[in-house]
């Protein structure tokens, strides 16, 4: 199967750039997590970024963390993690002790679409939201829907939704906009900002 495919065991991972250049990351023990390559996230983040100066991040879909992490090497102020899978949860609590960023993260082990409802209750808006879940359409487009509706993303936000490369997510979904979709391999990366964002792609 396409998630099998991918999977990357032990501690081949590691953080591409920023304050934890070079870090080893370790892996979701098992076969239910597919971690973003190296060189897809350093493509991601060099549309979106490359750095930050500050910003709030969501990786709702987090697996062992990897994209949050990069996140917050790269100089976002905070990143909440989410995974409903407790070796997942495990694995981003010890990731996030080897690059010592326990005080710029939070992690929930939760459905996505619980925590979605449960960070609106907090009256939360993020610059980025990562979306890997799944590779399933009809999910991401519910999640894009849910966000964008309920006005989670911040003013000139973004969010970065990576999926199969057969699926083609809609050009609008409300004030969200695609602004980027390439494919990298076996894997689609489709990114959103608010219409108003003057990002430059």
């Amino acid at each position: 199967m396409y998630r099998k495919n991918l999977l990357q065991f032990g501690d081949d991972m590691r953080v591409i750039s920023g304050t934890c250049k070079g870090r080893p990351l370790k892996s979701v023990s098992g076969n239910g997590t597919r971690p973003t390559t190296d060189k897809v996230k350093e493509t991601l983040f060099n549309v979106i970024g490359p750095y930050f100066s500050e910003g709030l991040g969501l990786d709702l879909f987090a697996g062992s963390g990897g994209l949050g992490i990069e996140a917050l090497s790269r100089g976002l102020d905070h990143v909440i993690f989410v995974d409903r899978d407790s070796n997942a949860i495990q694995t981003i609590h010890q990731n996030i002790a080897l690059c010592n960023m326990e005080e710029k993260s939070e992690v929930f082990r939760n459905t996505a679409d619980r925590a979605l409802k449960a960070l609106l209750k907090r009256d939360l808006q993020f610059d980025y939201i990562f979306l890997d879940p799944p590779y399933r359409k009809q999910k991401l487009e519910e999640l894009l829907n849910f966000i964008e509706s309920n006005k989670l993303i911040a003013s000139q936000g973004t969010v970065i939704c990576e999926h199969s490369t057969d699926i083609i997510l809609p050009q609008k979904i409300g004030n969200l906009e695609n602004a980027k979709r390439g494919e990298y391999g076996s894997i689609g990366l489709t990114i959103y900002h608010l219409k108003e964002s003057e990002m430059g792609f």
